[in-house]
């Protein structure tokens, strides 16, 4: 059990401790390279022994090449237990980490990190969830090894513990927070958040080397390549840094992945690189070759997908591309304003349901990707369930329309409470089927019971039907044996289905009698359980895409799965599949009592606290107290526990979103009458539009002033005291290219940093947040396909459109005209 808590408390000195996996990577592990501490003999000894053993047992047994690339040697990476105590001391806060209880692994200095360096690390990576990743540069951590330089990887027992311990760290780290001394009481003028989603779809002609200069004559050449025999794996980094990775994939020449990171929180980028590896038994991973892209030029909030080619050696100049791999890509970069701008976009936001705002950027504004946005905020104003209940009790009205709304339809209430449940049930969804998937692929079970699929037929495929028998039991049994885990929100949306079929259809009871139950399941499996056994990569219960034969064996499970769940044992489809009437038969009355537990709530949810409920409680009390003392912006730059909501961010994305696909919808004048709460939301957005260009332009007008100071040699006097620190907002990357946005100051800038509450002045040094840099030539040779990204803009342009519109390096106060055009351009979607 993990063991955390507020321990200690006294004067100014406050100290947190929990218990946590740590990763140390083979080069580090060297400093650990010391027997331990003696011990007495006697009642001791067997304690020591299941210490050991219990850290052999952590050690990682993926593949070598996880997070070794090819600097670490194979197998070197492996995870210890260790103790992590953060002190806070006055203005500083130190994070010390212990193995061994004893031996000092390094102190990280959080008071100099940036919140951006704390973030959550991707699963992809160790196969592990509830892991954070703290970046410490040179200067901001002591550690025994001087030359580590690596990030610091913990692992926490839960998602909650994971949460709490990242809005703790954060609290004492800097935000990026933009134009201080105009919002003195807020804190500052903006503060920045970066993301970037990424799916890696699959490669094609990887390893054939061609020659760039024959791509333009190869167009039109239809004779494919020879296909070459590898195992691939890729690497996903940002600014040079790893940040996740895919599974090998064994494929000639065309791997399929369809893989999905989701990479957020992000400090100041400048490039996307993917390595792709190749891998040999019994020989280090050796690097195939490199995708890279220029995020600077990449546009915001639009996904682009396409074939980009894979250069060898990965450098702009190589003369070599070695096939190409097909990527989904979407950046998003927001400037978020102080929850006081968005009061009254929120007041139109709460007026009506957020399924009604929902149903209508779908239909109106063609606007499908705020789902999970506008369900977080009404999930921060604790009015999401009830919303999510109106709509039903709306929708089921017992005609027919809603009969197929319930069984197979794909409206606004399903889609909503398709995310309820993938918001809410994490937890119980990997308790119901991930042991179970991940046991059945490690064992790369490969069921079959058609005799036209298997080559010795009818005799293998009465095998396969017993082997399918048994898998189902698995999975059914697991899934049962966790119905009481079902998570208080989830039970009470299917209560309410289940009411509401009973009310509403009260009159199909007498022919059918399980109508009640079929609506709950219809729900809880038919568009959750089933499609995570179908898609387990989608739900985060396995990485990757298992093997065809595995797929095979997950398919055919999950149909008898739902066949069960369906409560109508008496019908299958394929004849084949009559062989599990038996199974279901067993099966129904348990699957009866399964529905009852699940659409029944709680009264008490108290009751399912952890045993570390209490010392997490503390940890979350003086998070409170502390952040209340704060600045706004500062404030609110820490997630709100125990989801991590940050509201502003989430109106913010809404804005944007709402503003690009709404400038072409309203061409009146005056709207109609059923527009009339759309194109007042749609006001209130361009409202939050102008106040963000109006704080942009005070920043950009000042620092320009600076900078003509400078330029005519008056330096600027200072009076007031200032607090320099020796970090910017984000790391710099070693090209030495800024990767900010043409919004955000520069790094010499960011460097003044002020502690809450003490006086401000502008800077006096060289800075300008409005200094458009050219756009960068297109790092992309162009792909010997017509349909690959490079080629496609090449076309068009010499590099890919910008979300910042690049003129000129300063600007001329005096030009009004100009600054605005240029503003516009910064906003422009």
């Amino acid at each position: 059990m993990e063991s955390w808590g507020e321990v200690e408390q006294n004067g100014e000195t406050k100290d947190f401790i929990v218990s946590a996996e740590l990763y140390i990577s083979a080069a580090a592990g060297v400093a650990l390279r010391r027997p331990l501490n003696p011990r007495k003999r006697g009642d001791k000894r067997e304690s020591v022994k299941q210490i050991n053993g219990n850290v052999d047992d952590k050690k990682l047994k993926e593949k070598p090449s996880w997070l070794s690339g090819s600097k670490d040697p194979p197998g070197g990476g492996h995870w210890r237990t260790a103790t992590c105590k953060l002190s806070e001391q006055g203005e500083r806060c130190l994070l010390n980490i212990y193995v061994d209880q004893s031996i000092m692994w390094c102190t990280a200095y959080i008071h100099l990190l940036n919140q951006t360096d704390i973030r959550e690390a991707s699963t992809s990576l160790f196969l592990r969830k509830n892991c954070l990743s703290i970046h410490c540069a040179a200067g901001k951590r002591w550690a025994p090894s001087s030359g580590i330089d690596e990030p610091i990887y913990l692992q926490f027992s839960s998602t909650n513990a994971c949460n709490a311990w990242l809005a703790l760290l954060r609290s004492y780290a800097l935000p990026e927070i933009y134009g201080r001394w105009f919002f003195p009481t807020e804190g500052g003028s903006y503060r920045m958040w970066r993301q970037v989603d990424l799916t890696v779809i699959q490669g094609r002609n990887l390893g054939n080397s061609k020659p760039l200069e024959n791509l333009d004559d190869d167009d039109n050449d239809s004779s494919e390549p020879d296909p070459i025999d590898l195992d691939v794996y890729c690497d996903i980094l940002l600014s040079e840094t790893l940040c996740a990775r895919t599974t090998v994939k064994k494929g000639i020449g065309s791997p399929q992945w369809h893989e999905i990171f989701l990479l957020s929180d992000l400090p100041p980028f400048e490039s996307l690189d993917i390595w792709v590896w190749r891998e040999k038994k019994l020989f280090k991973p050796s690097i195939l070759g490199t995708v890279r892209i220029a995020l600077n030029n990449f546009p915001r909030g639009e996904a682009i997908e396409g074939w980009f080619p894979v250069l060898q050696n990965g450098s702009i100049a190589s003369d070599i591309q070695v096939g190409e791999l097909r990527l989904k890509i979407r950046v998003d970069e927001e400037i978020i304003l102080p929850s006081s701008t968005y009061h009254k976009l929120l007041e139109s936001f709460n007026a009506r349901n957020f399924l009604d705002w929902m149903a209508e950027f779908e239909t109106k504004l063609k606007l499908k990707s705020l789902g999970s946005q506008l369900m977080a905020i009404s999930i921060a104003n604790n009015t999401a369930m009830e919303q999510v209940q109106e709509i039903a009790n709306r929708e089921v009205d017992g005609s027919q329309s809603s009969h197929t709304t319930l069984f197979r339809g794909n409206t606004i209430l399903t889609k909503i409470v398709e995310l309820c449940m993938k918001w809410y049930g994490k937890a119980f969804l990997e308790a119901s089927v991930g042991p179970v998937i991940r046991r059945l692929i490690a064992e790369k079970v490969a069921i079959e019971v058609d005799p036209m699929r298997t080559p010795k037929g009818a005799k293998e495929a009465e095998k396969g039907l017993d082997l399918l028998i048994y898998w189902c039991q698995e999975f059914w049994k697991q899934i049962y044996s966790v119905r009481e885990e079902c998570p208080p929100e989830m039970r009470r949306l299917f209560c309410t289905i289940r009411e509401l079929v009973e009310e509403r259809f009260a009159g199909a009871f007498q022919e059918k009698r399980d109508l009640r139950w079929q609506g709950v399941s219809a729900f809880c499996f038919l568009r959750f359980i089933v499609p995570a056994i179908l898609n387990p990569h989608l739900f985060h219960l396995y990485p990757g895409l298992p093997t065809p034969p595995v797929q095979r064996s997950l398919t055919l499970i999950a149909k008898v799965i739902q066949s069960l769940a369906n409560l109508n044992y008496s019908v299958q489809k394929e004849e084949f599949m009559r062989g599990v009437k038996g199974f279901l038969a067993d099966s129904v009355p348990a699957m009866v009592d399964y529905i009852v537990v699940v659409s029944t709530p709680v009264k008490d949810t108290r009751t399912g606290k952890t045993p570390d409920w209490h010392e997490r409680s503390n940890v979350v009390n003086a998070l409170k107290l502390r952040v209340s003392s704060m600045p706004i912006l500062y404030r609110e730059s820490i997630p709100t526990l125990p989801h991590t909501l940050d509201v502003p961010r989430y109106l913010a994305l809404v804005t944007s979103a709402v503003i690009r696909h709404s400038r072409t919808y309203f061409t009146e004048d005056r709207p109609s009458a059923e527009d009339k709460d759309l194109h007042e939301f749609c006001a209130r957005c361009f409202e939050v539009e102008e106040q963000a260009l109006l704080r942009v332009s005070q920043l950009a007008a000042q620092l320009s002033a600076n900078q003509q100071r400078r330029h005519y040699s008056f330096p600027y006097p200072s009076t007031n005291p200032i607090y320099t620190h020796p970090s910017s907002p984000g790391p710099s990357s070693p090209s030495g290219r800024s990767g900010r946005p043409s919004t955000a100051p520069d790094a010499e800038h960011s460097r003044t940093r002020l502690l809450p509450g003490s006086p401000e002045v502008p800077p006096s040094g060289p800075s300008s947040p409005m200094t458009f840099q050219p756009r960068n030539k297109l790092l992309h040779f162009k792909s010997s396909s017509t349909d690959s990204i490079a080629s496609r803009f090449a076309k068009d342009a010499p590099s890919l459109p910008s979300v910042l519109v690049s003129t000129s390096s300063s600007i001329d106060v005096d030009d009004a005209k100009r600054q605005r055009g240029l503003l516009r351009g910064i906003w422009r979607r």
